[in-house]
């Protein structure tokens, strides 16, 4: 567990590509993808909460606080505004909801990069590709993603763009990020979990 780092679960996307589904909230194998995350998450950090805007009630079962955002379409990025603003502590790691293969060590290396190169956030890659929502970024940068989207800006990695940045590069072939945009991707994942 790292010291001084609040953790976040990414949960409020509308699932487009699944049908509308909660991605959260599917099952992947006898849990559902969310569960797998906070298993793999929630021992990296020190205190955790998800950010979701529907099916309240059955994300508070996990255990975790639920926050939500009052942005429409704003994207990750409003989910994120949100749990910088609530975090109890200086850094706040992300990560999505179905993302089950996370890394056990990512939060460990986001904040060896964060403090080794002097950075305001630090951003996973896979063969140079970022995963944009897999980071660690300070809670002082609140006030900055606040006002970017009061602009009506939306891209993560633009404002990631405004701010010092540490990239932590995972190998090419690195199967740790896999997620479920797609029924297609689903079925993959569920074949790995299985």
């Amino acid at each position: 567990m790292s010291r001084g780092i609040s953790g976040l679960i990414l949960a409020g996307g509308a699932g487009r590509r699944l049908g509308g589904r909660d991605k959260g909230l599917v099952m992947l194998g006898e849990r559902p993808l969310v569960a797998h995350v906070i298993a793999r998450f929630a021992p990296q950090v020190e205190t955790l909460a998800i950010s979701a805007n529907r099916n309240l009630a059955d994300y508070a079962a996990f255990g975790h606080p639920v926050v939500s955002d009052a942005l429409d379409d704003a994207g990750p990025l409003a989910g994120i505004a949100v749990g910088l603003e609530r975090a109890a502590l200086p850094l706040l790691a992300i990560a999505p909801c179905d993302c089950p293969f996370l890394p056990l060590d990512l939060v460990a290396r986001l904040h060896t990069a964060l403090l080794a190169e002097h950075a305001e956030l630090a951003c996973a890659a896979v063969g140079g590709r970022l995963q944009p929502v897999c980071a660690l970024v300070e809670r002082a940068l609140a006030s900055s993603l606040r006002a970017y989207l009061a602009a009506g800006d939306r891209k993560v990695e633009r404002w990631y763009a405004q701010h010092r940045l540490a990239i932590v590069d995972y190998p090419a072939d690195c199967t740790d990020f896999e997620n479920t945009n797609t029924p297609a991707e689903l079925a993959a994942v569920a074949e790995r979990a299985a």
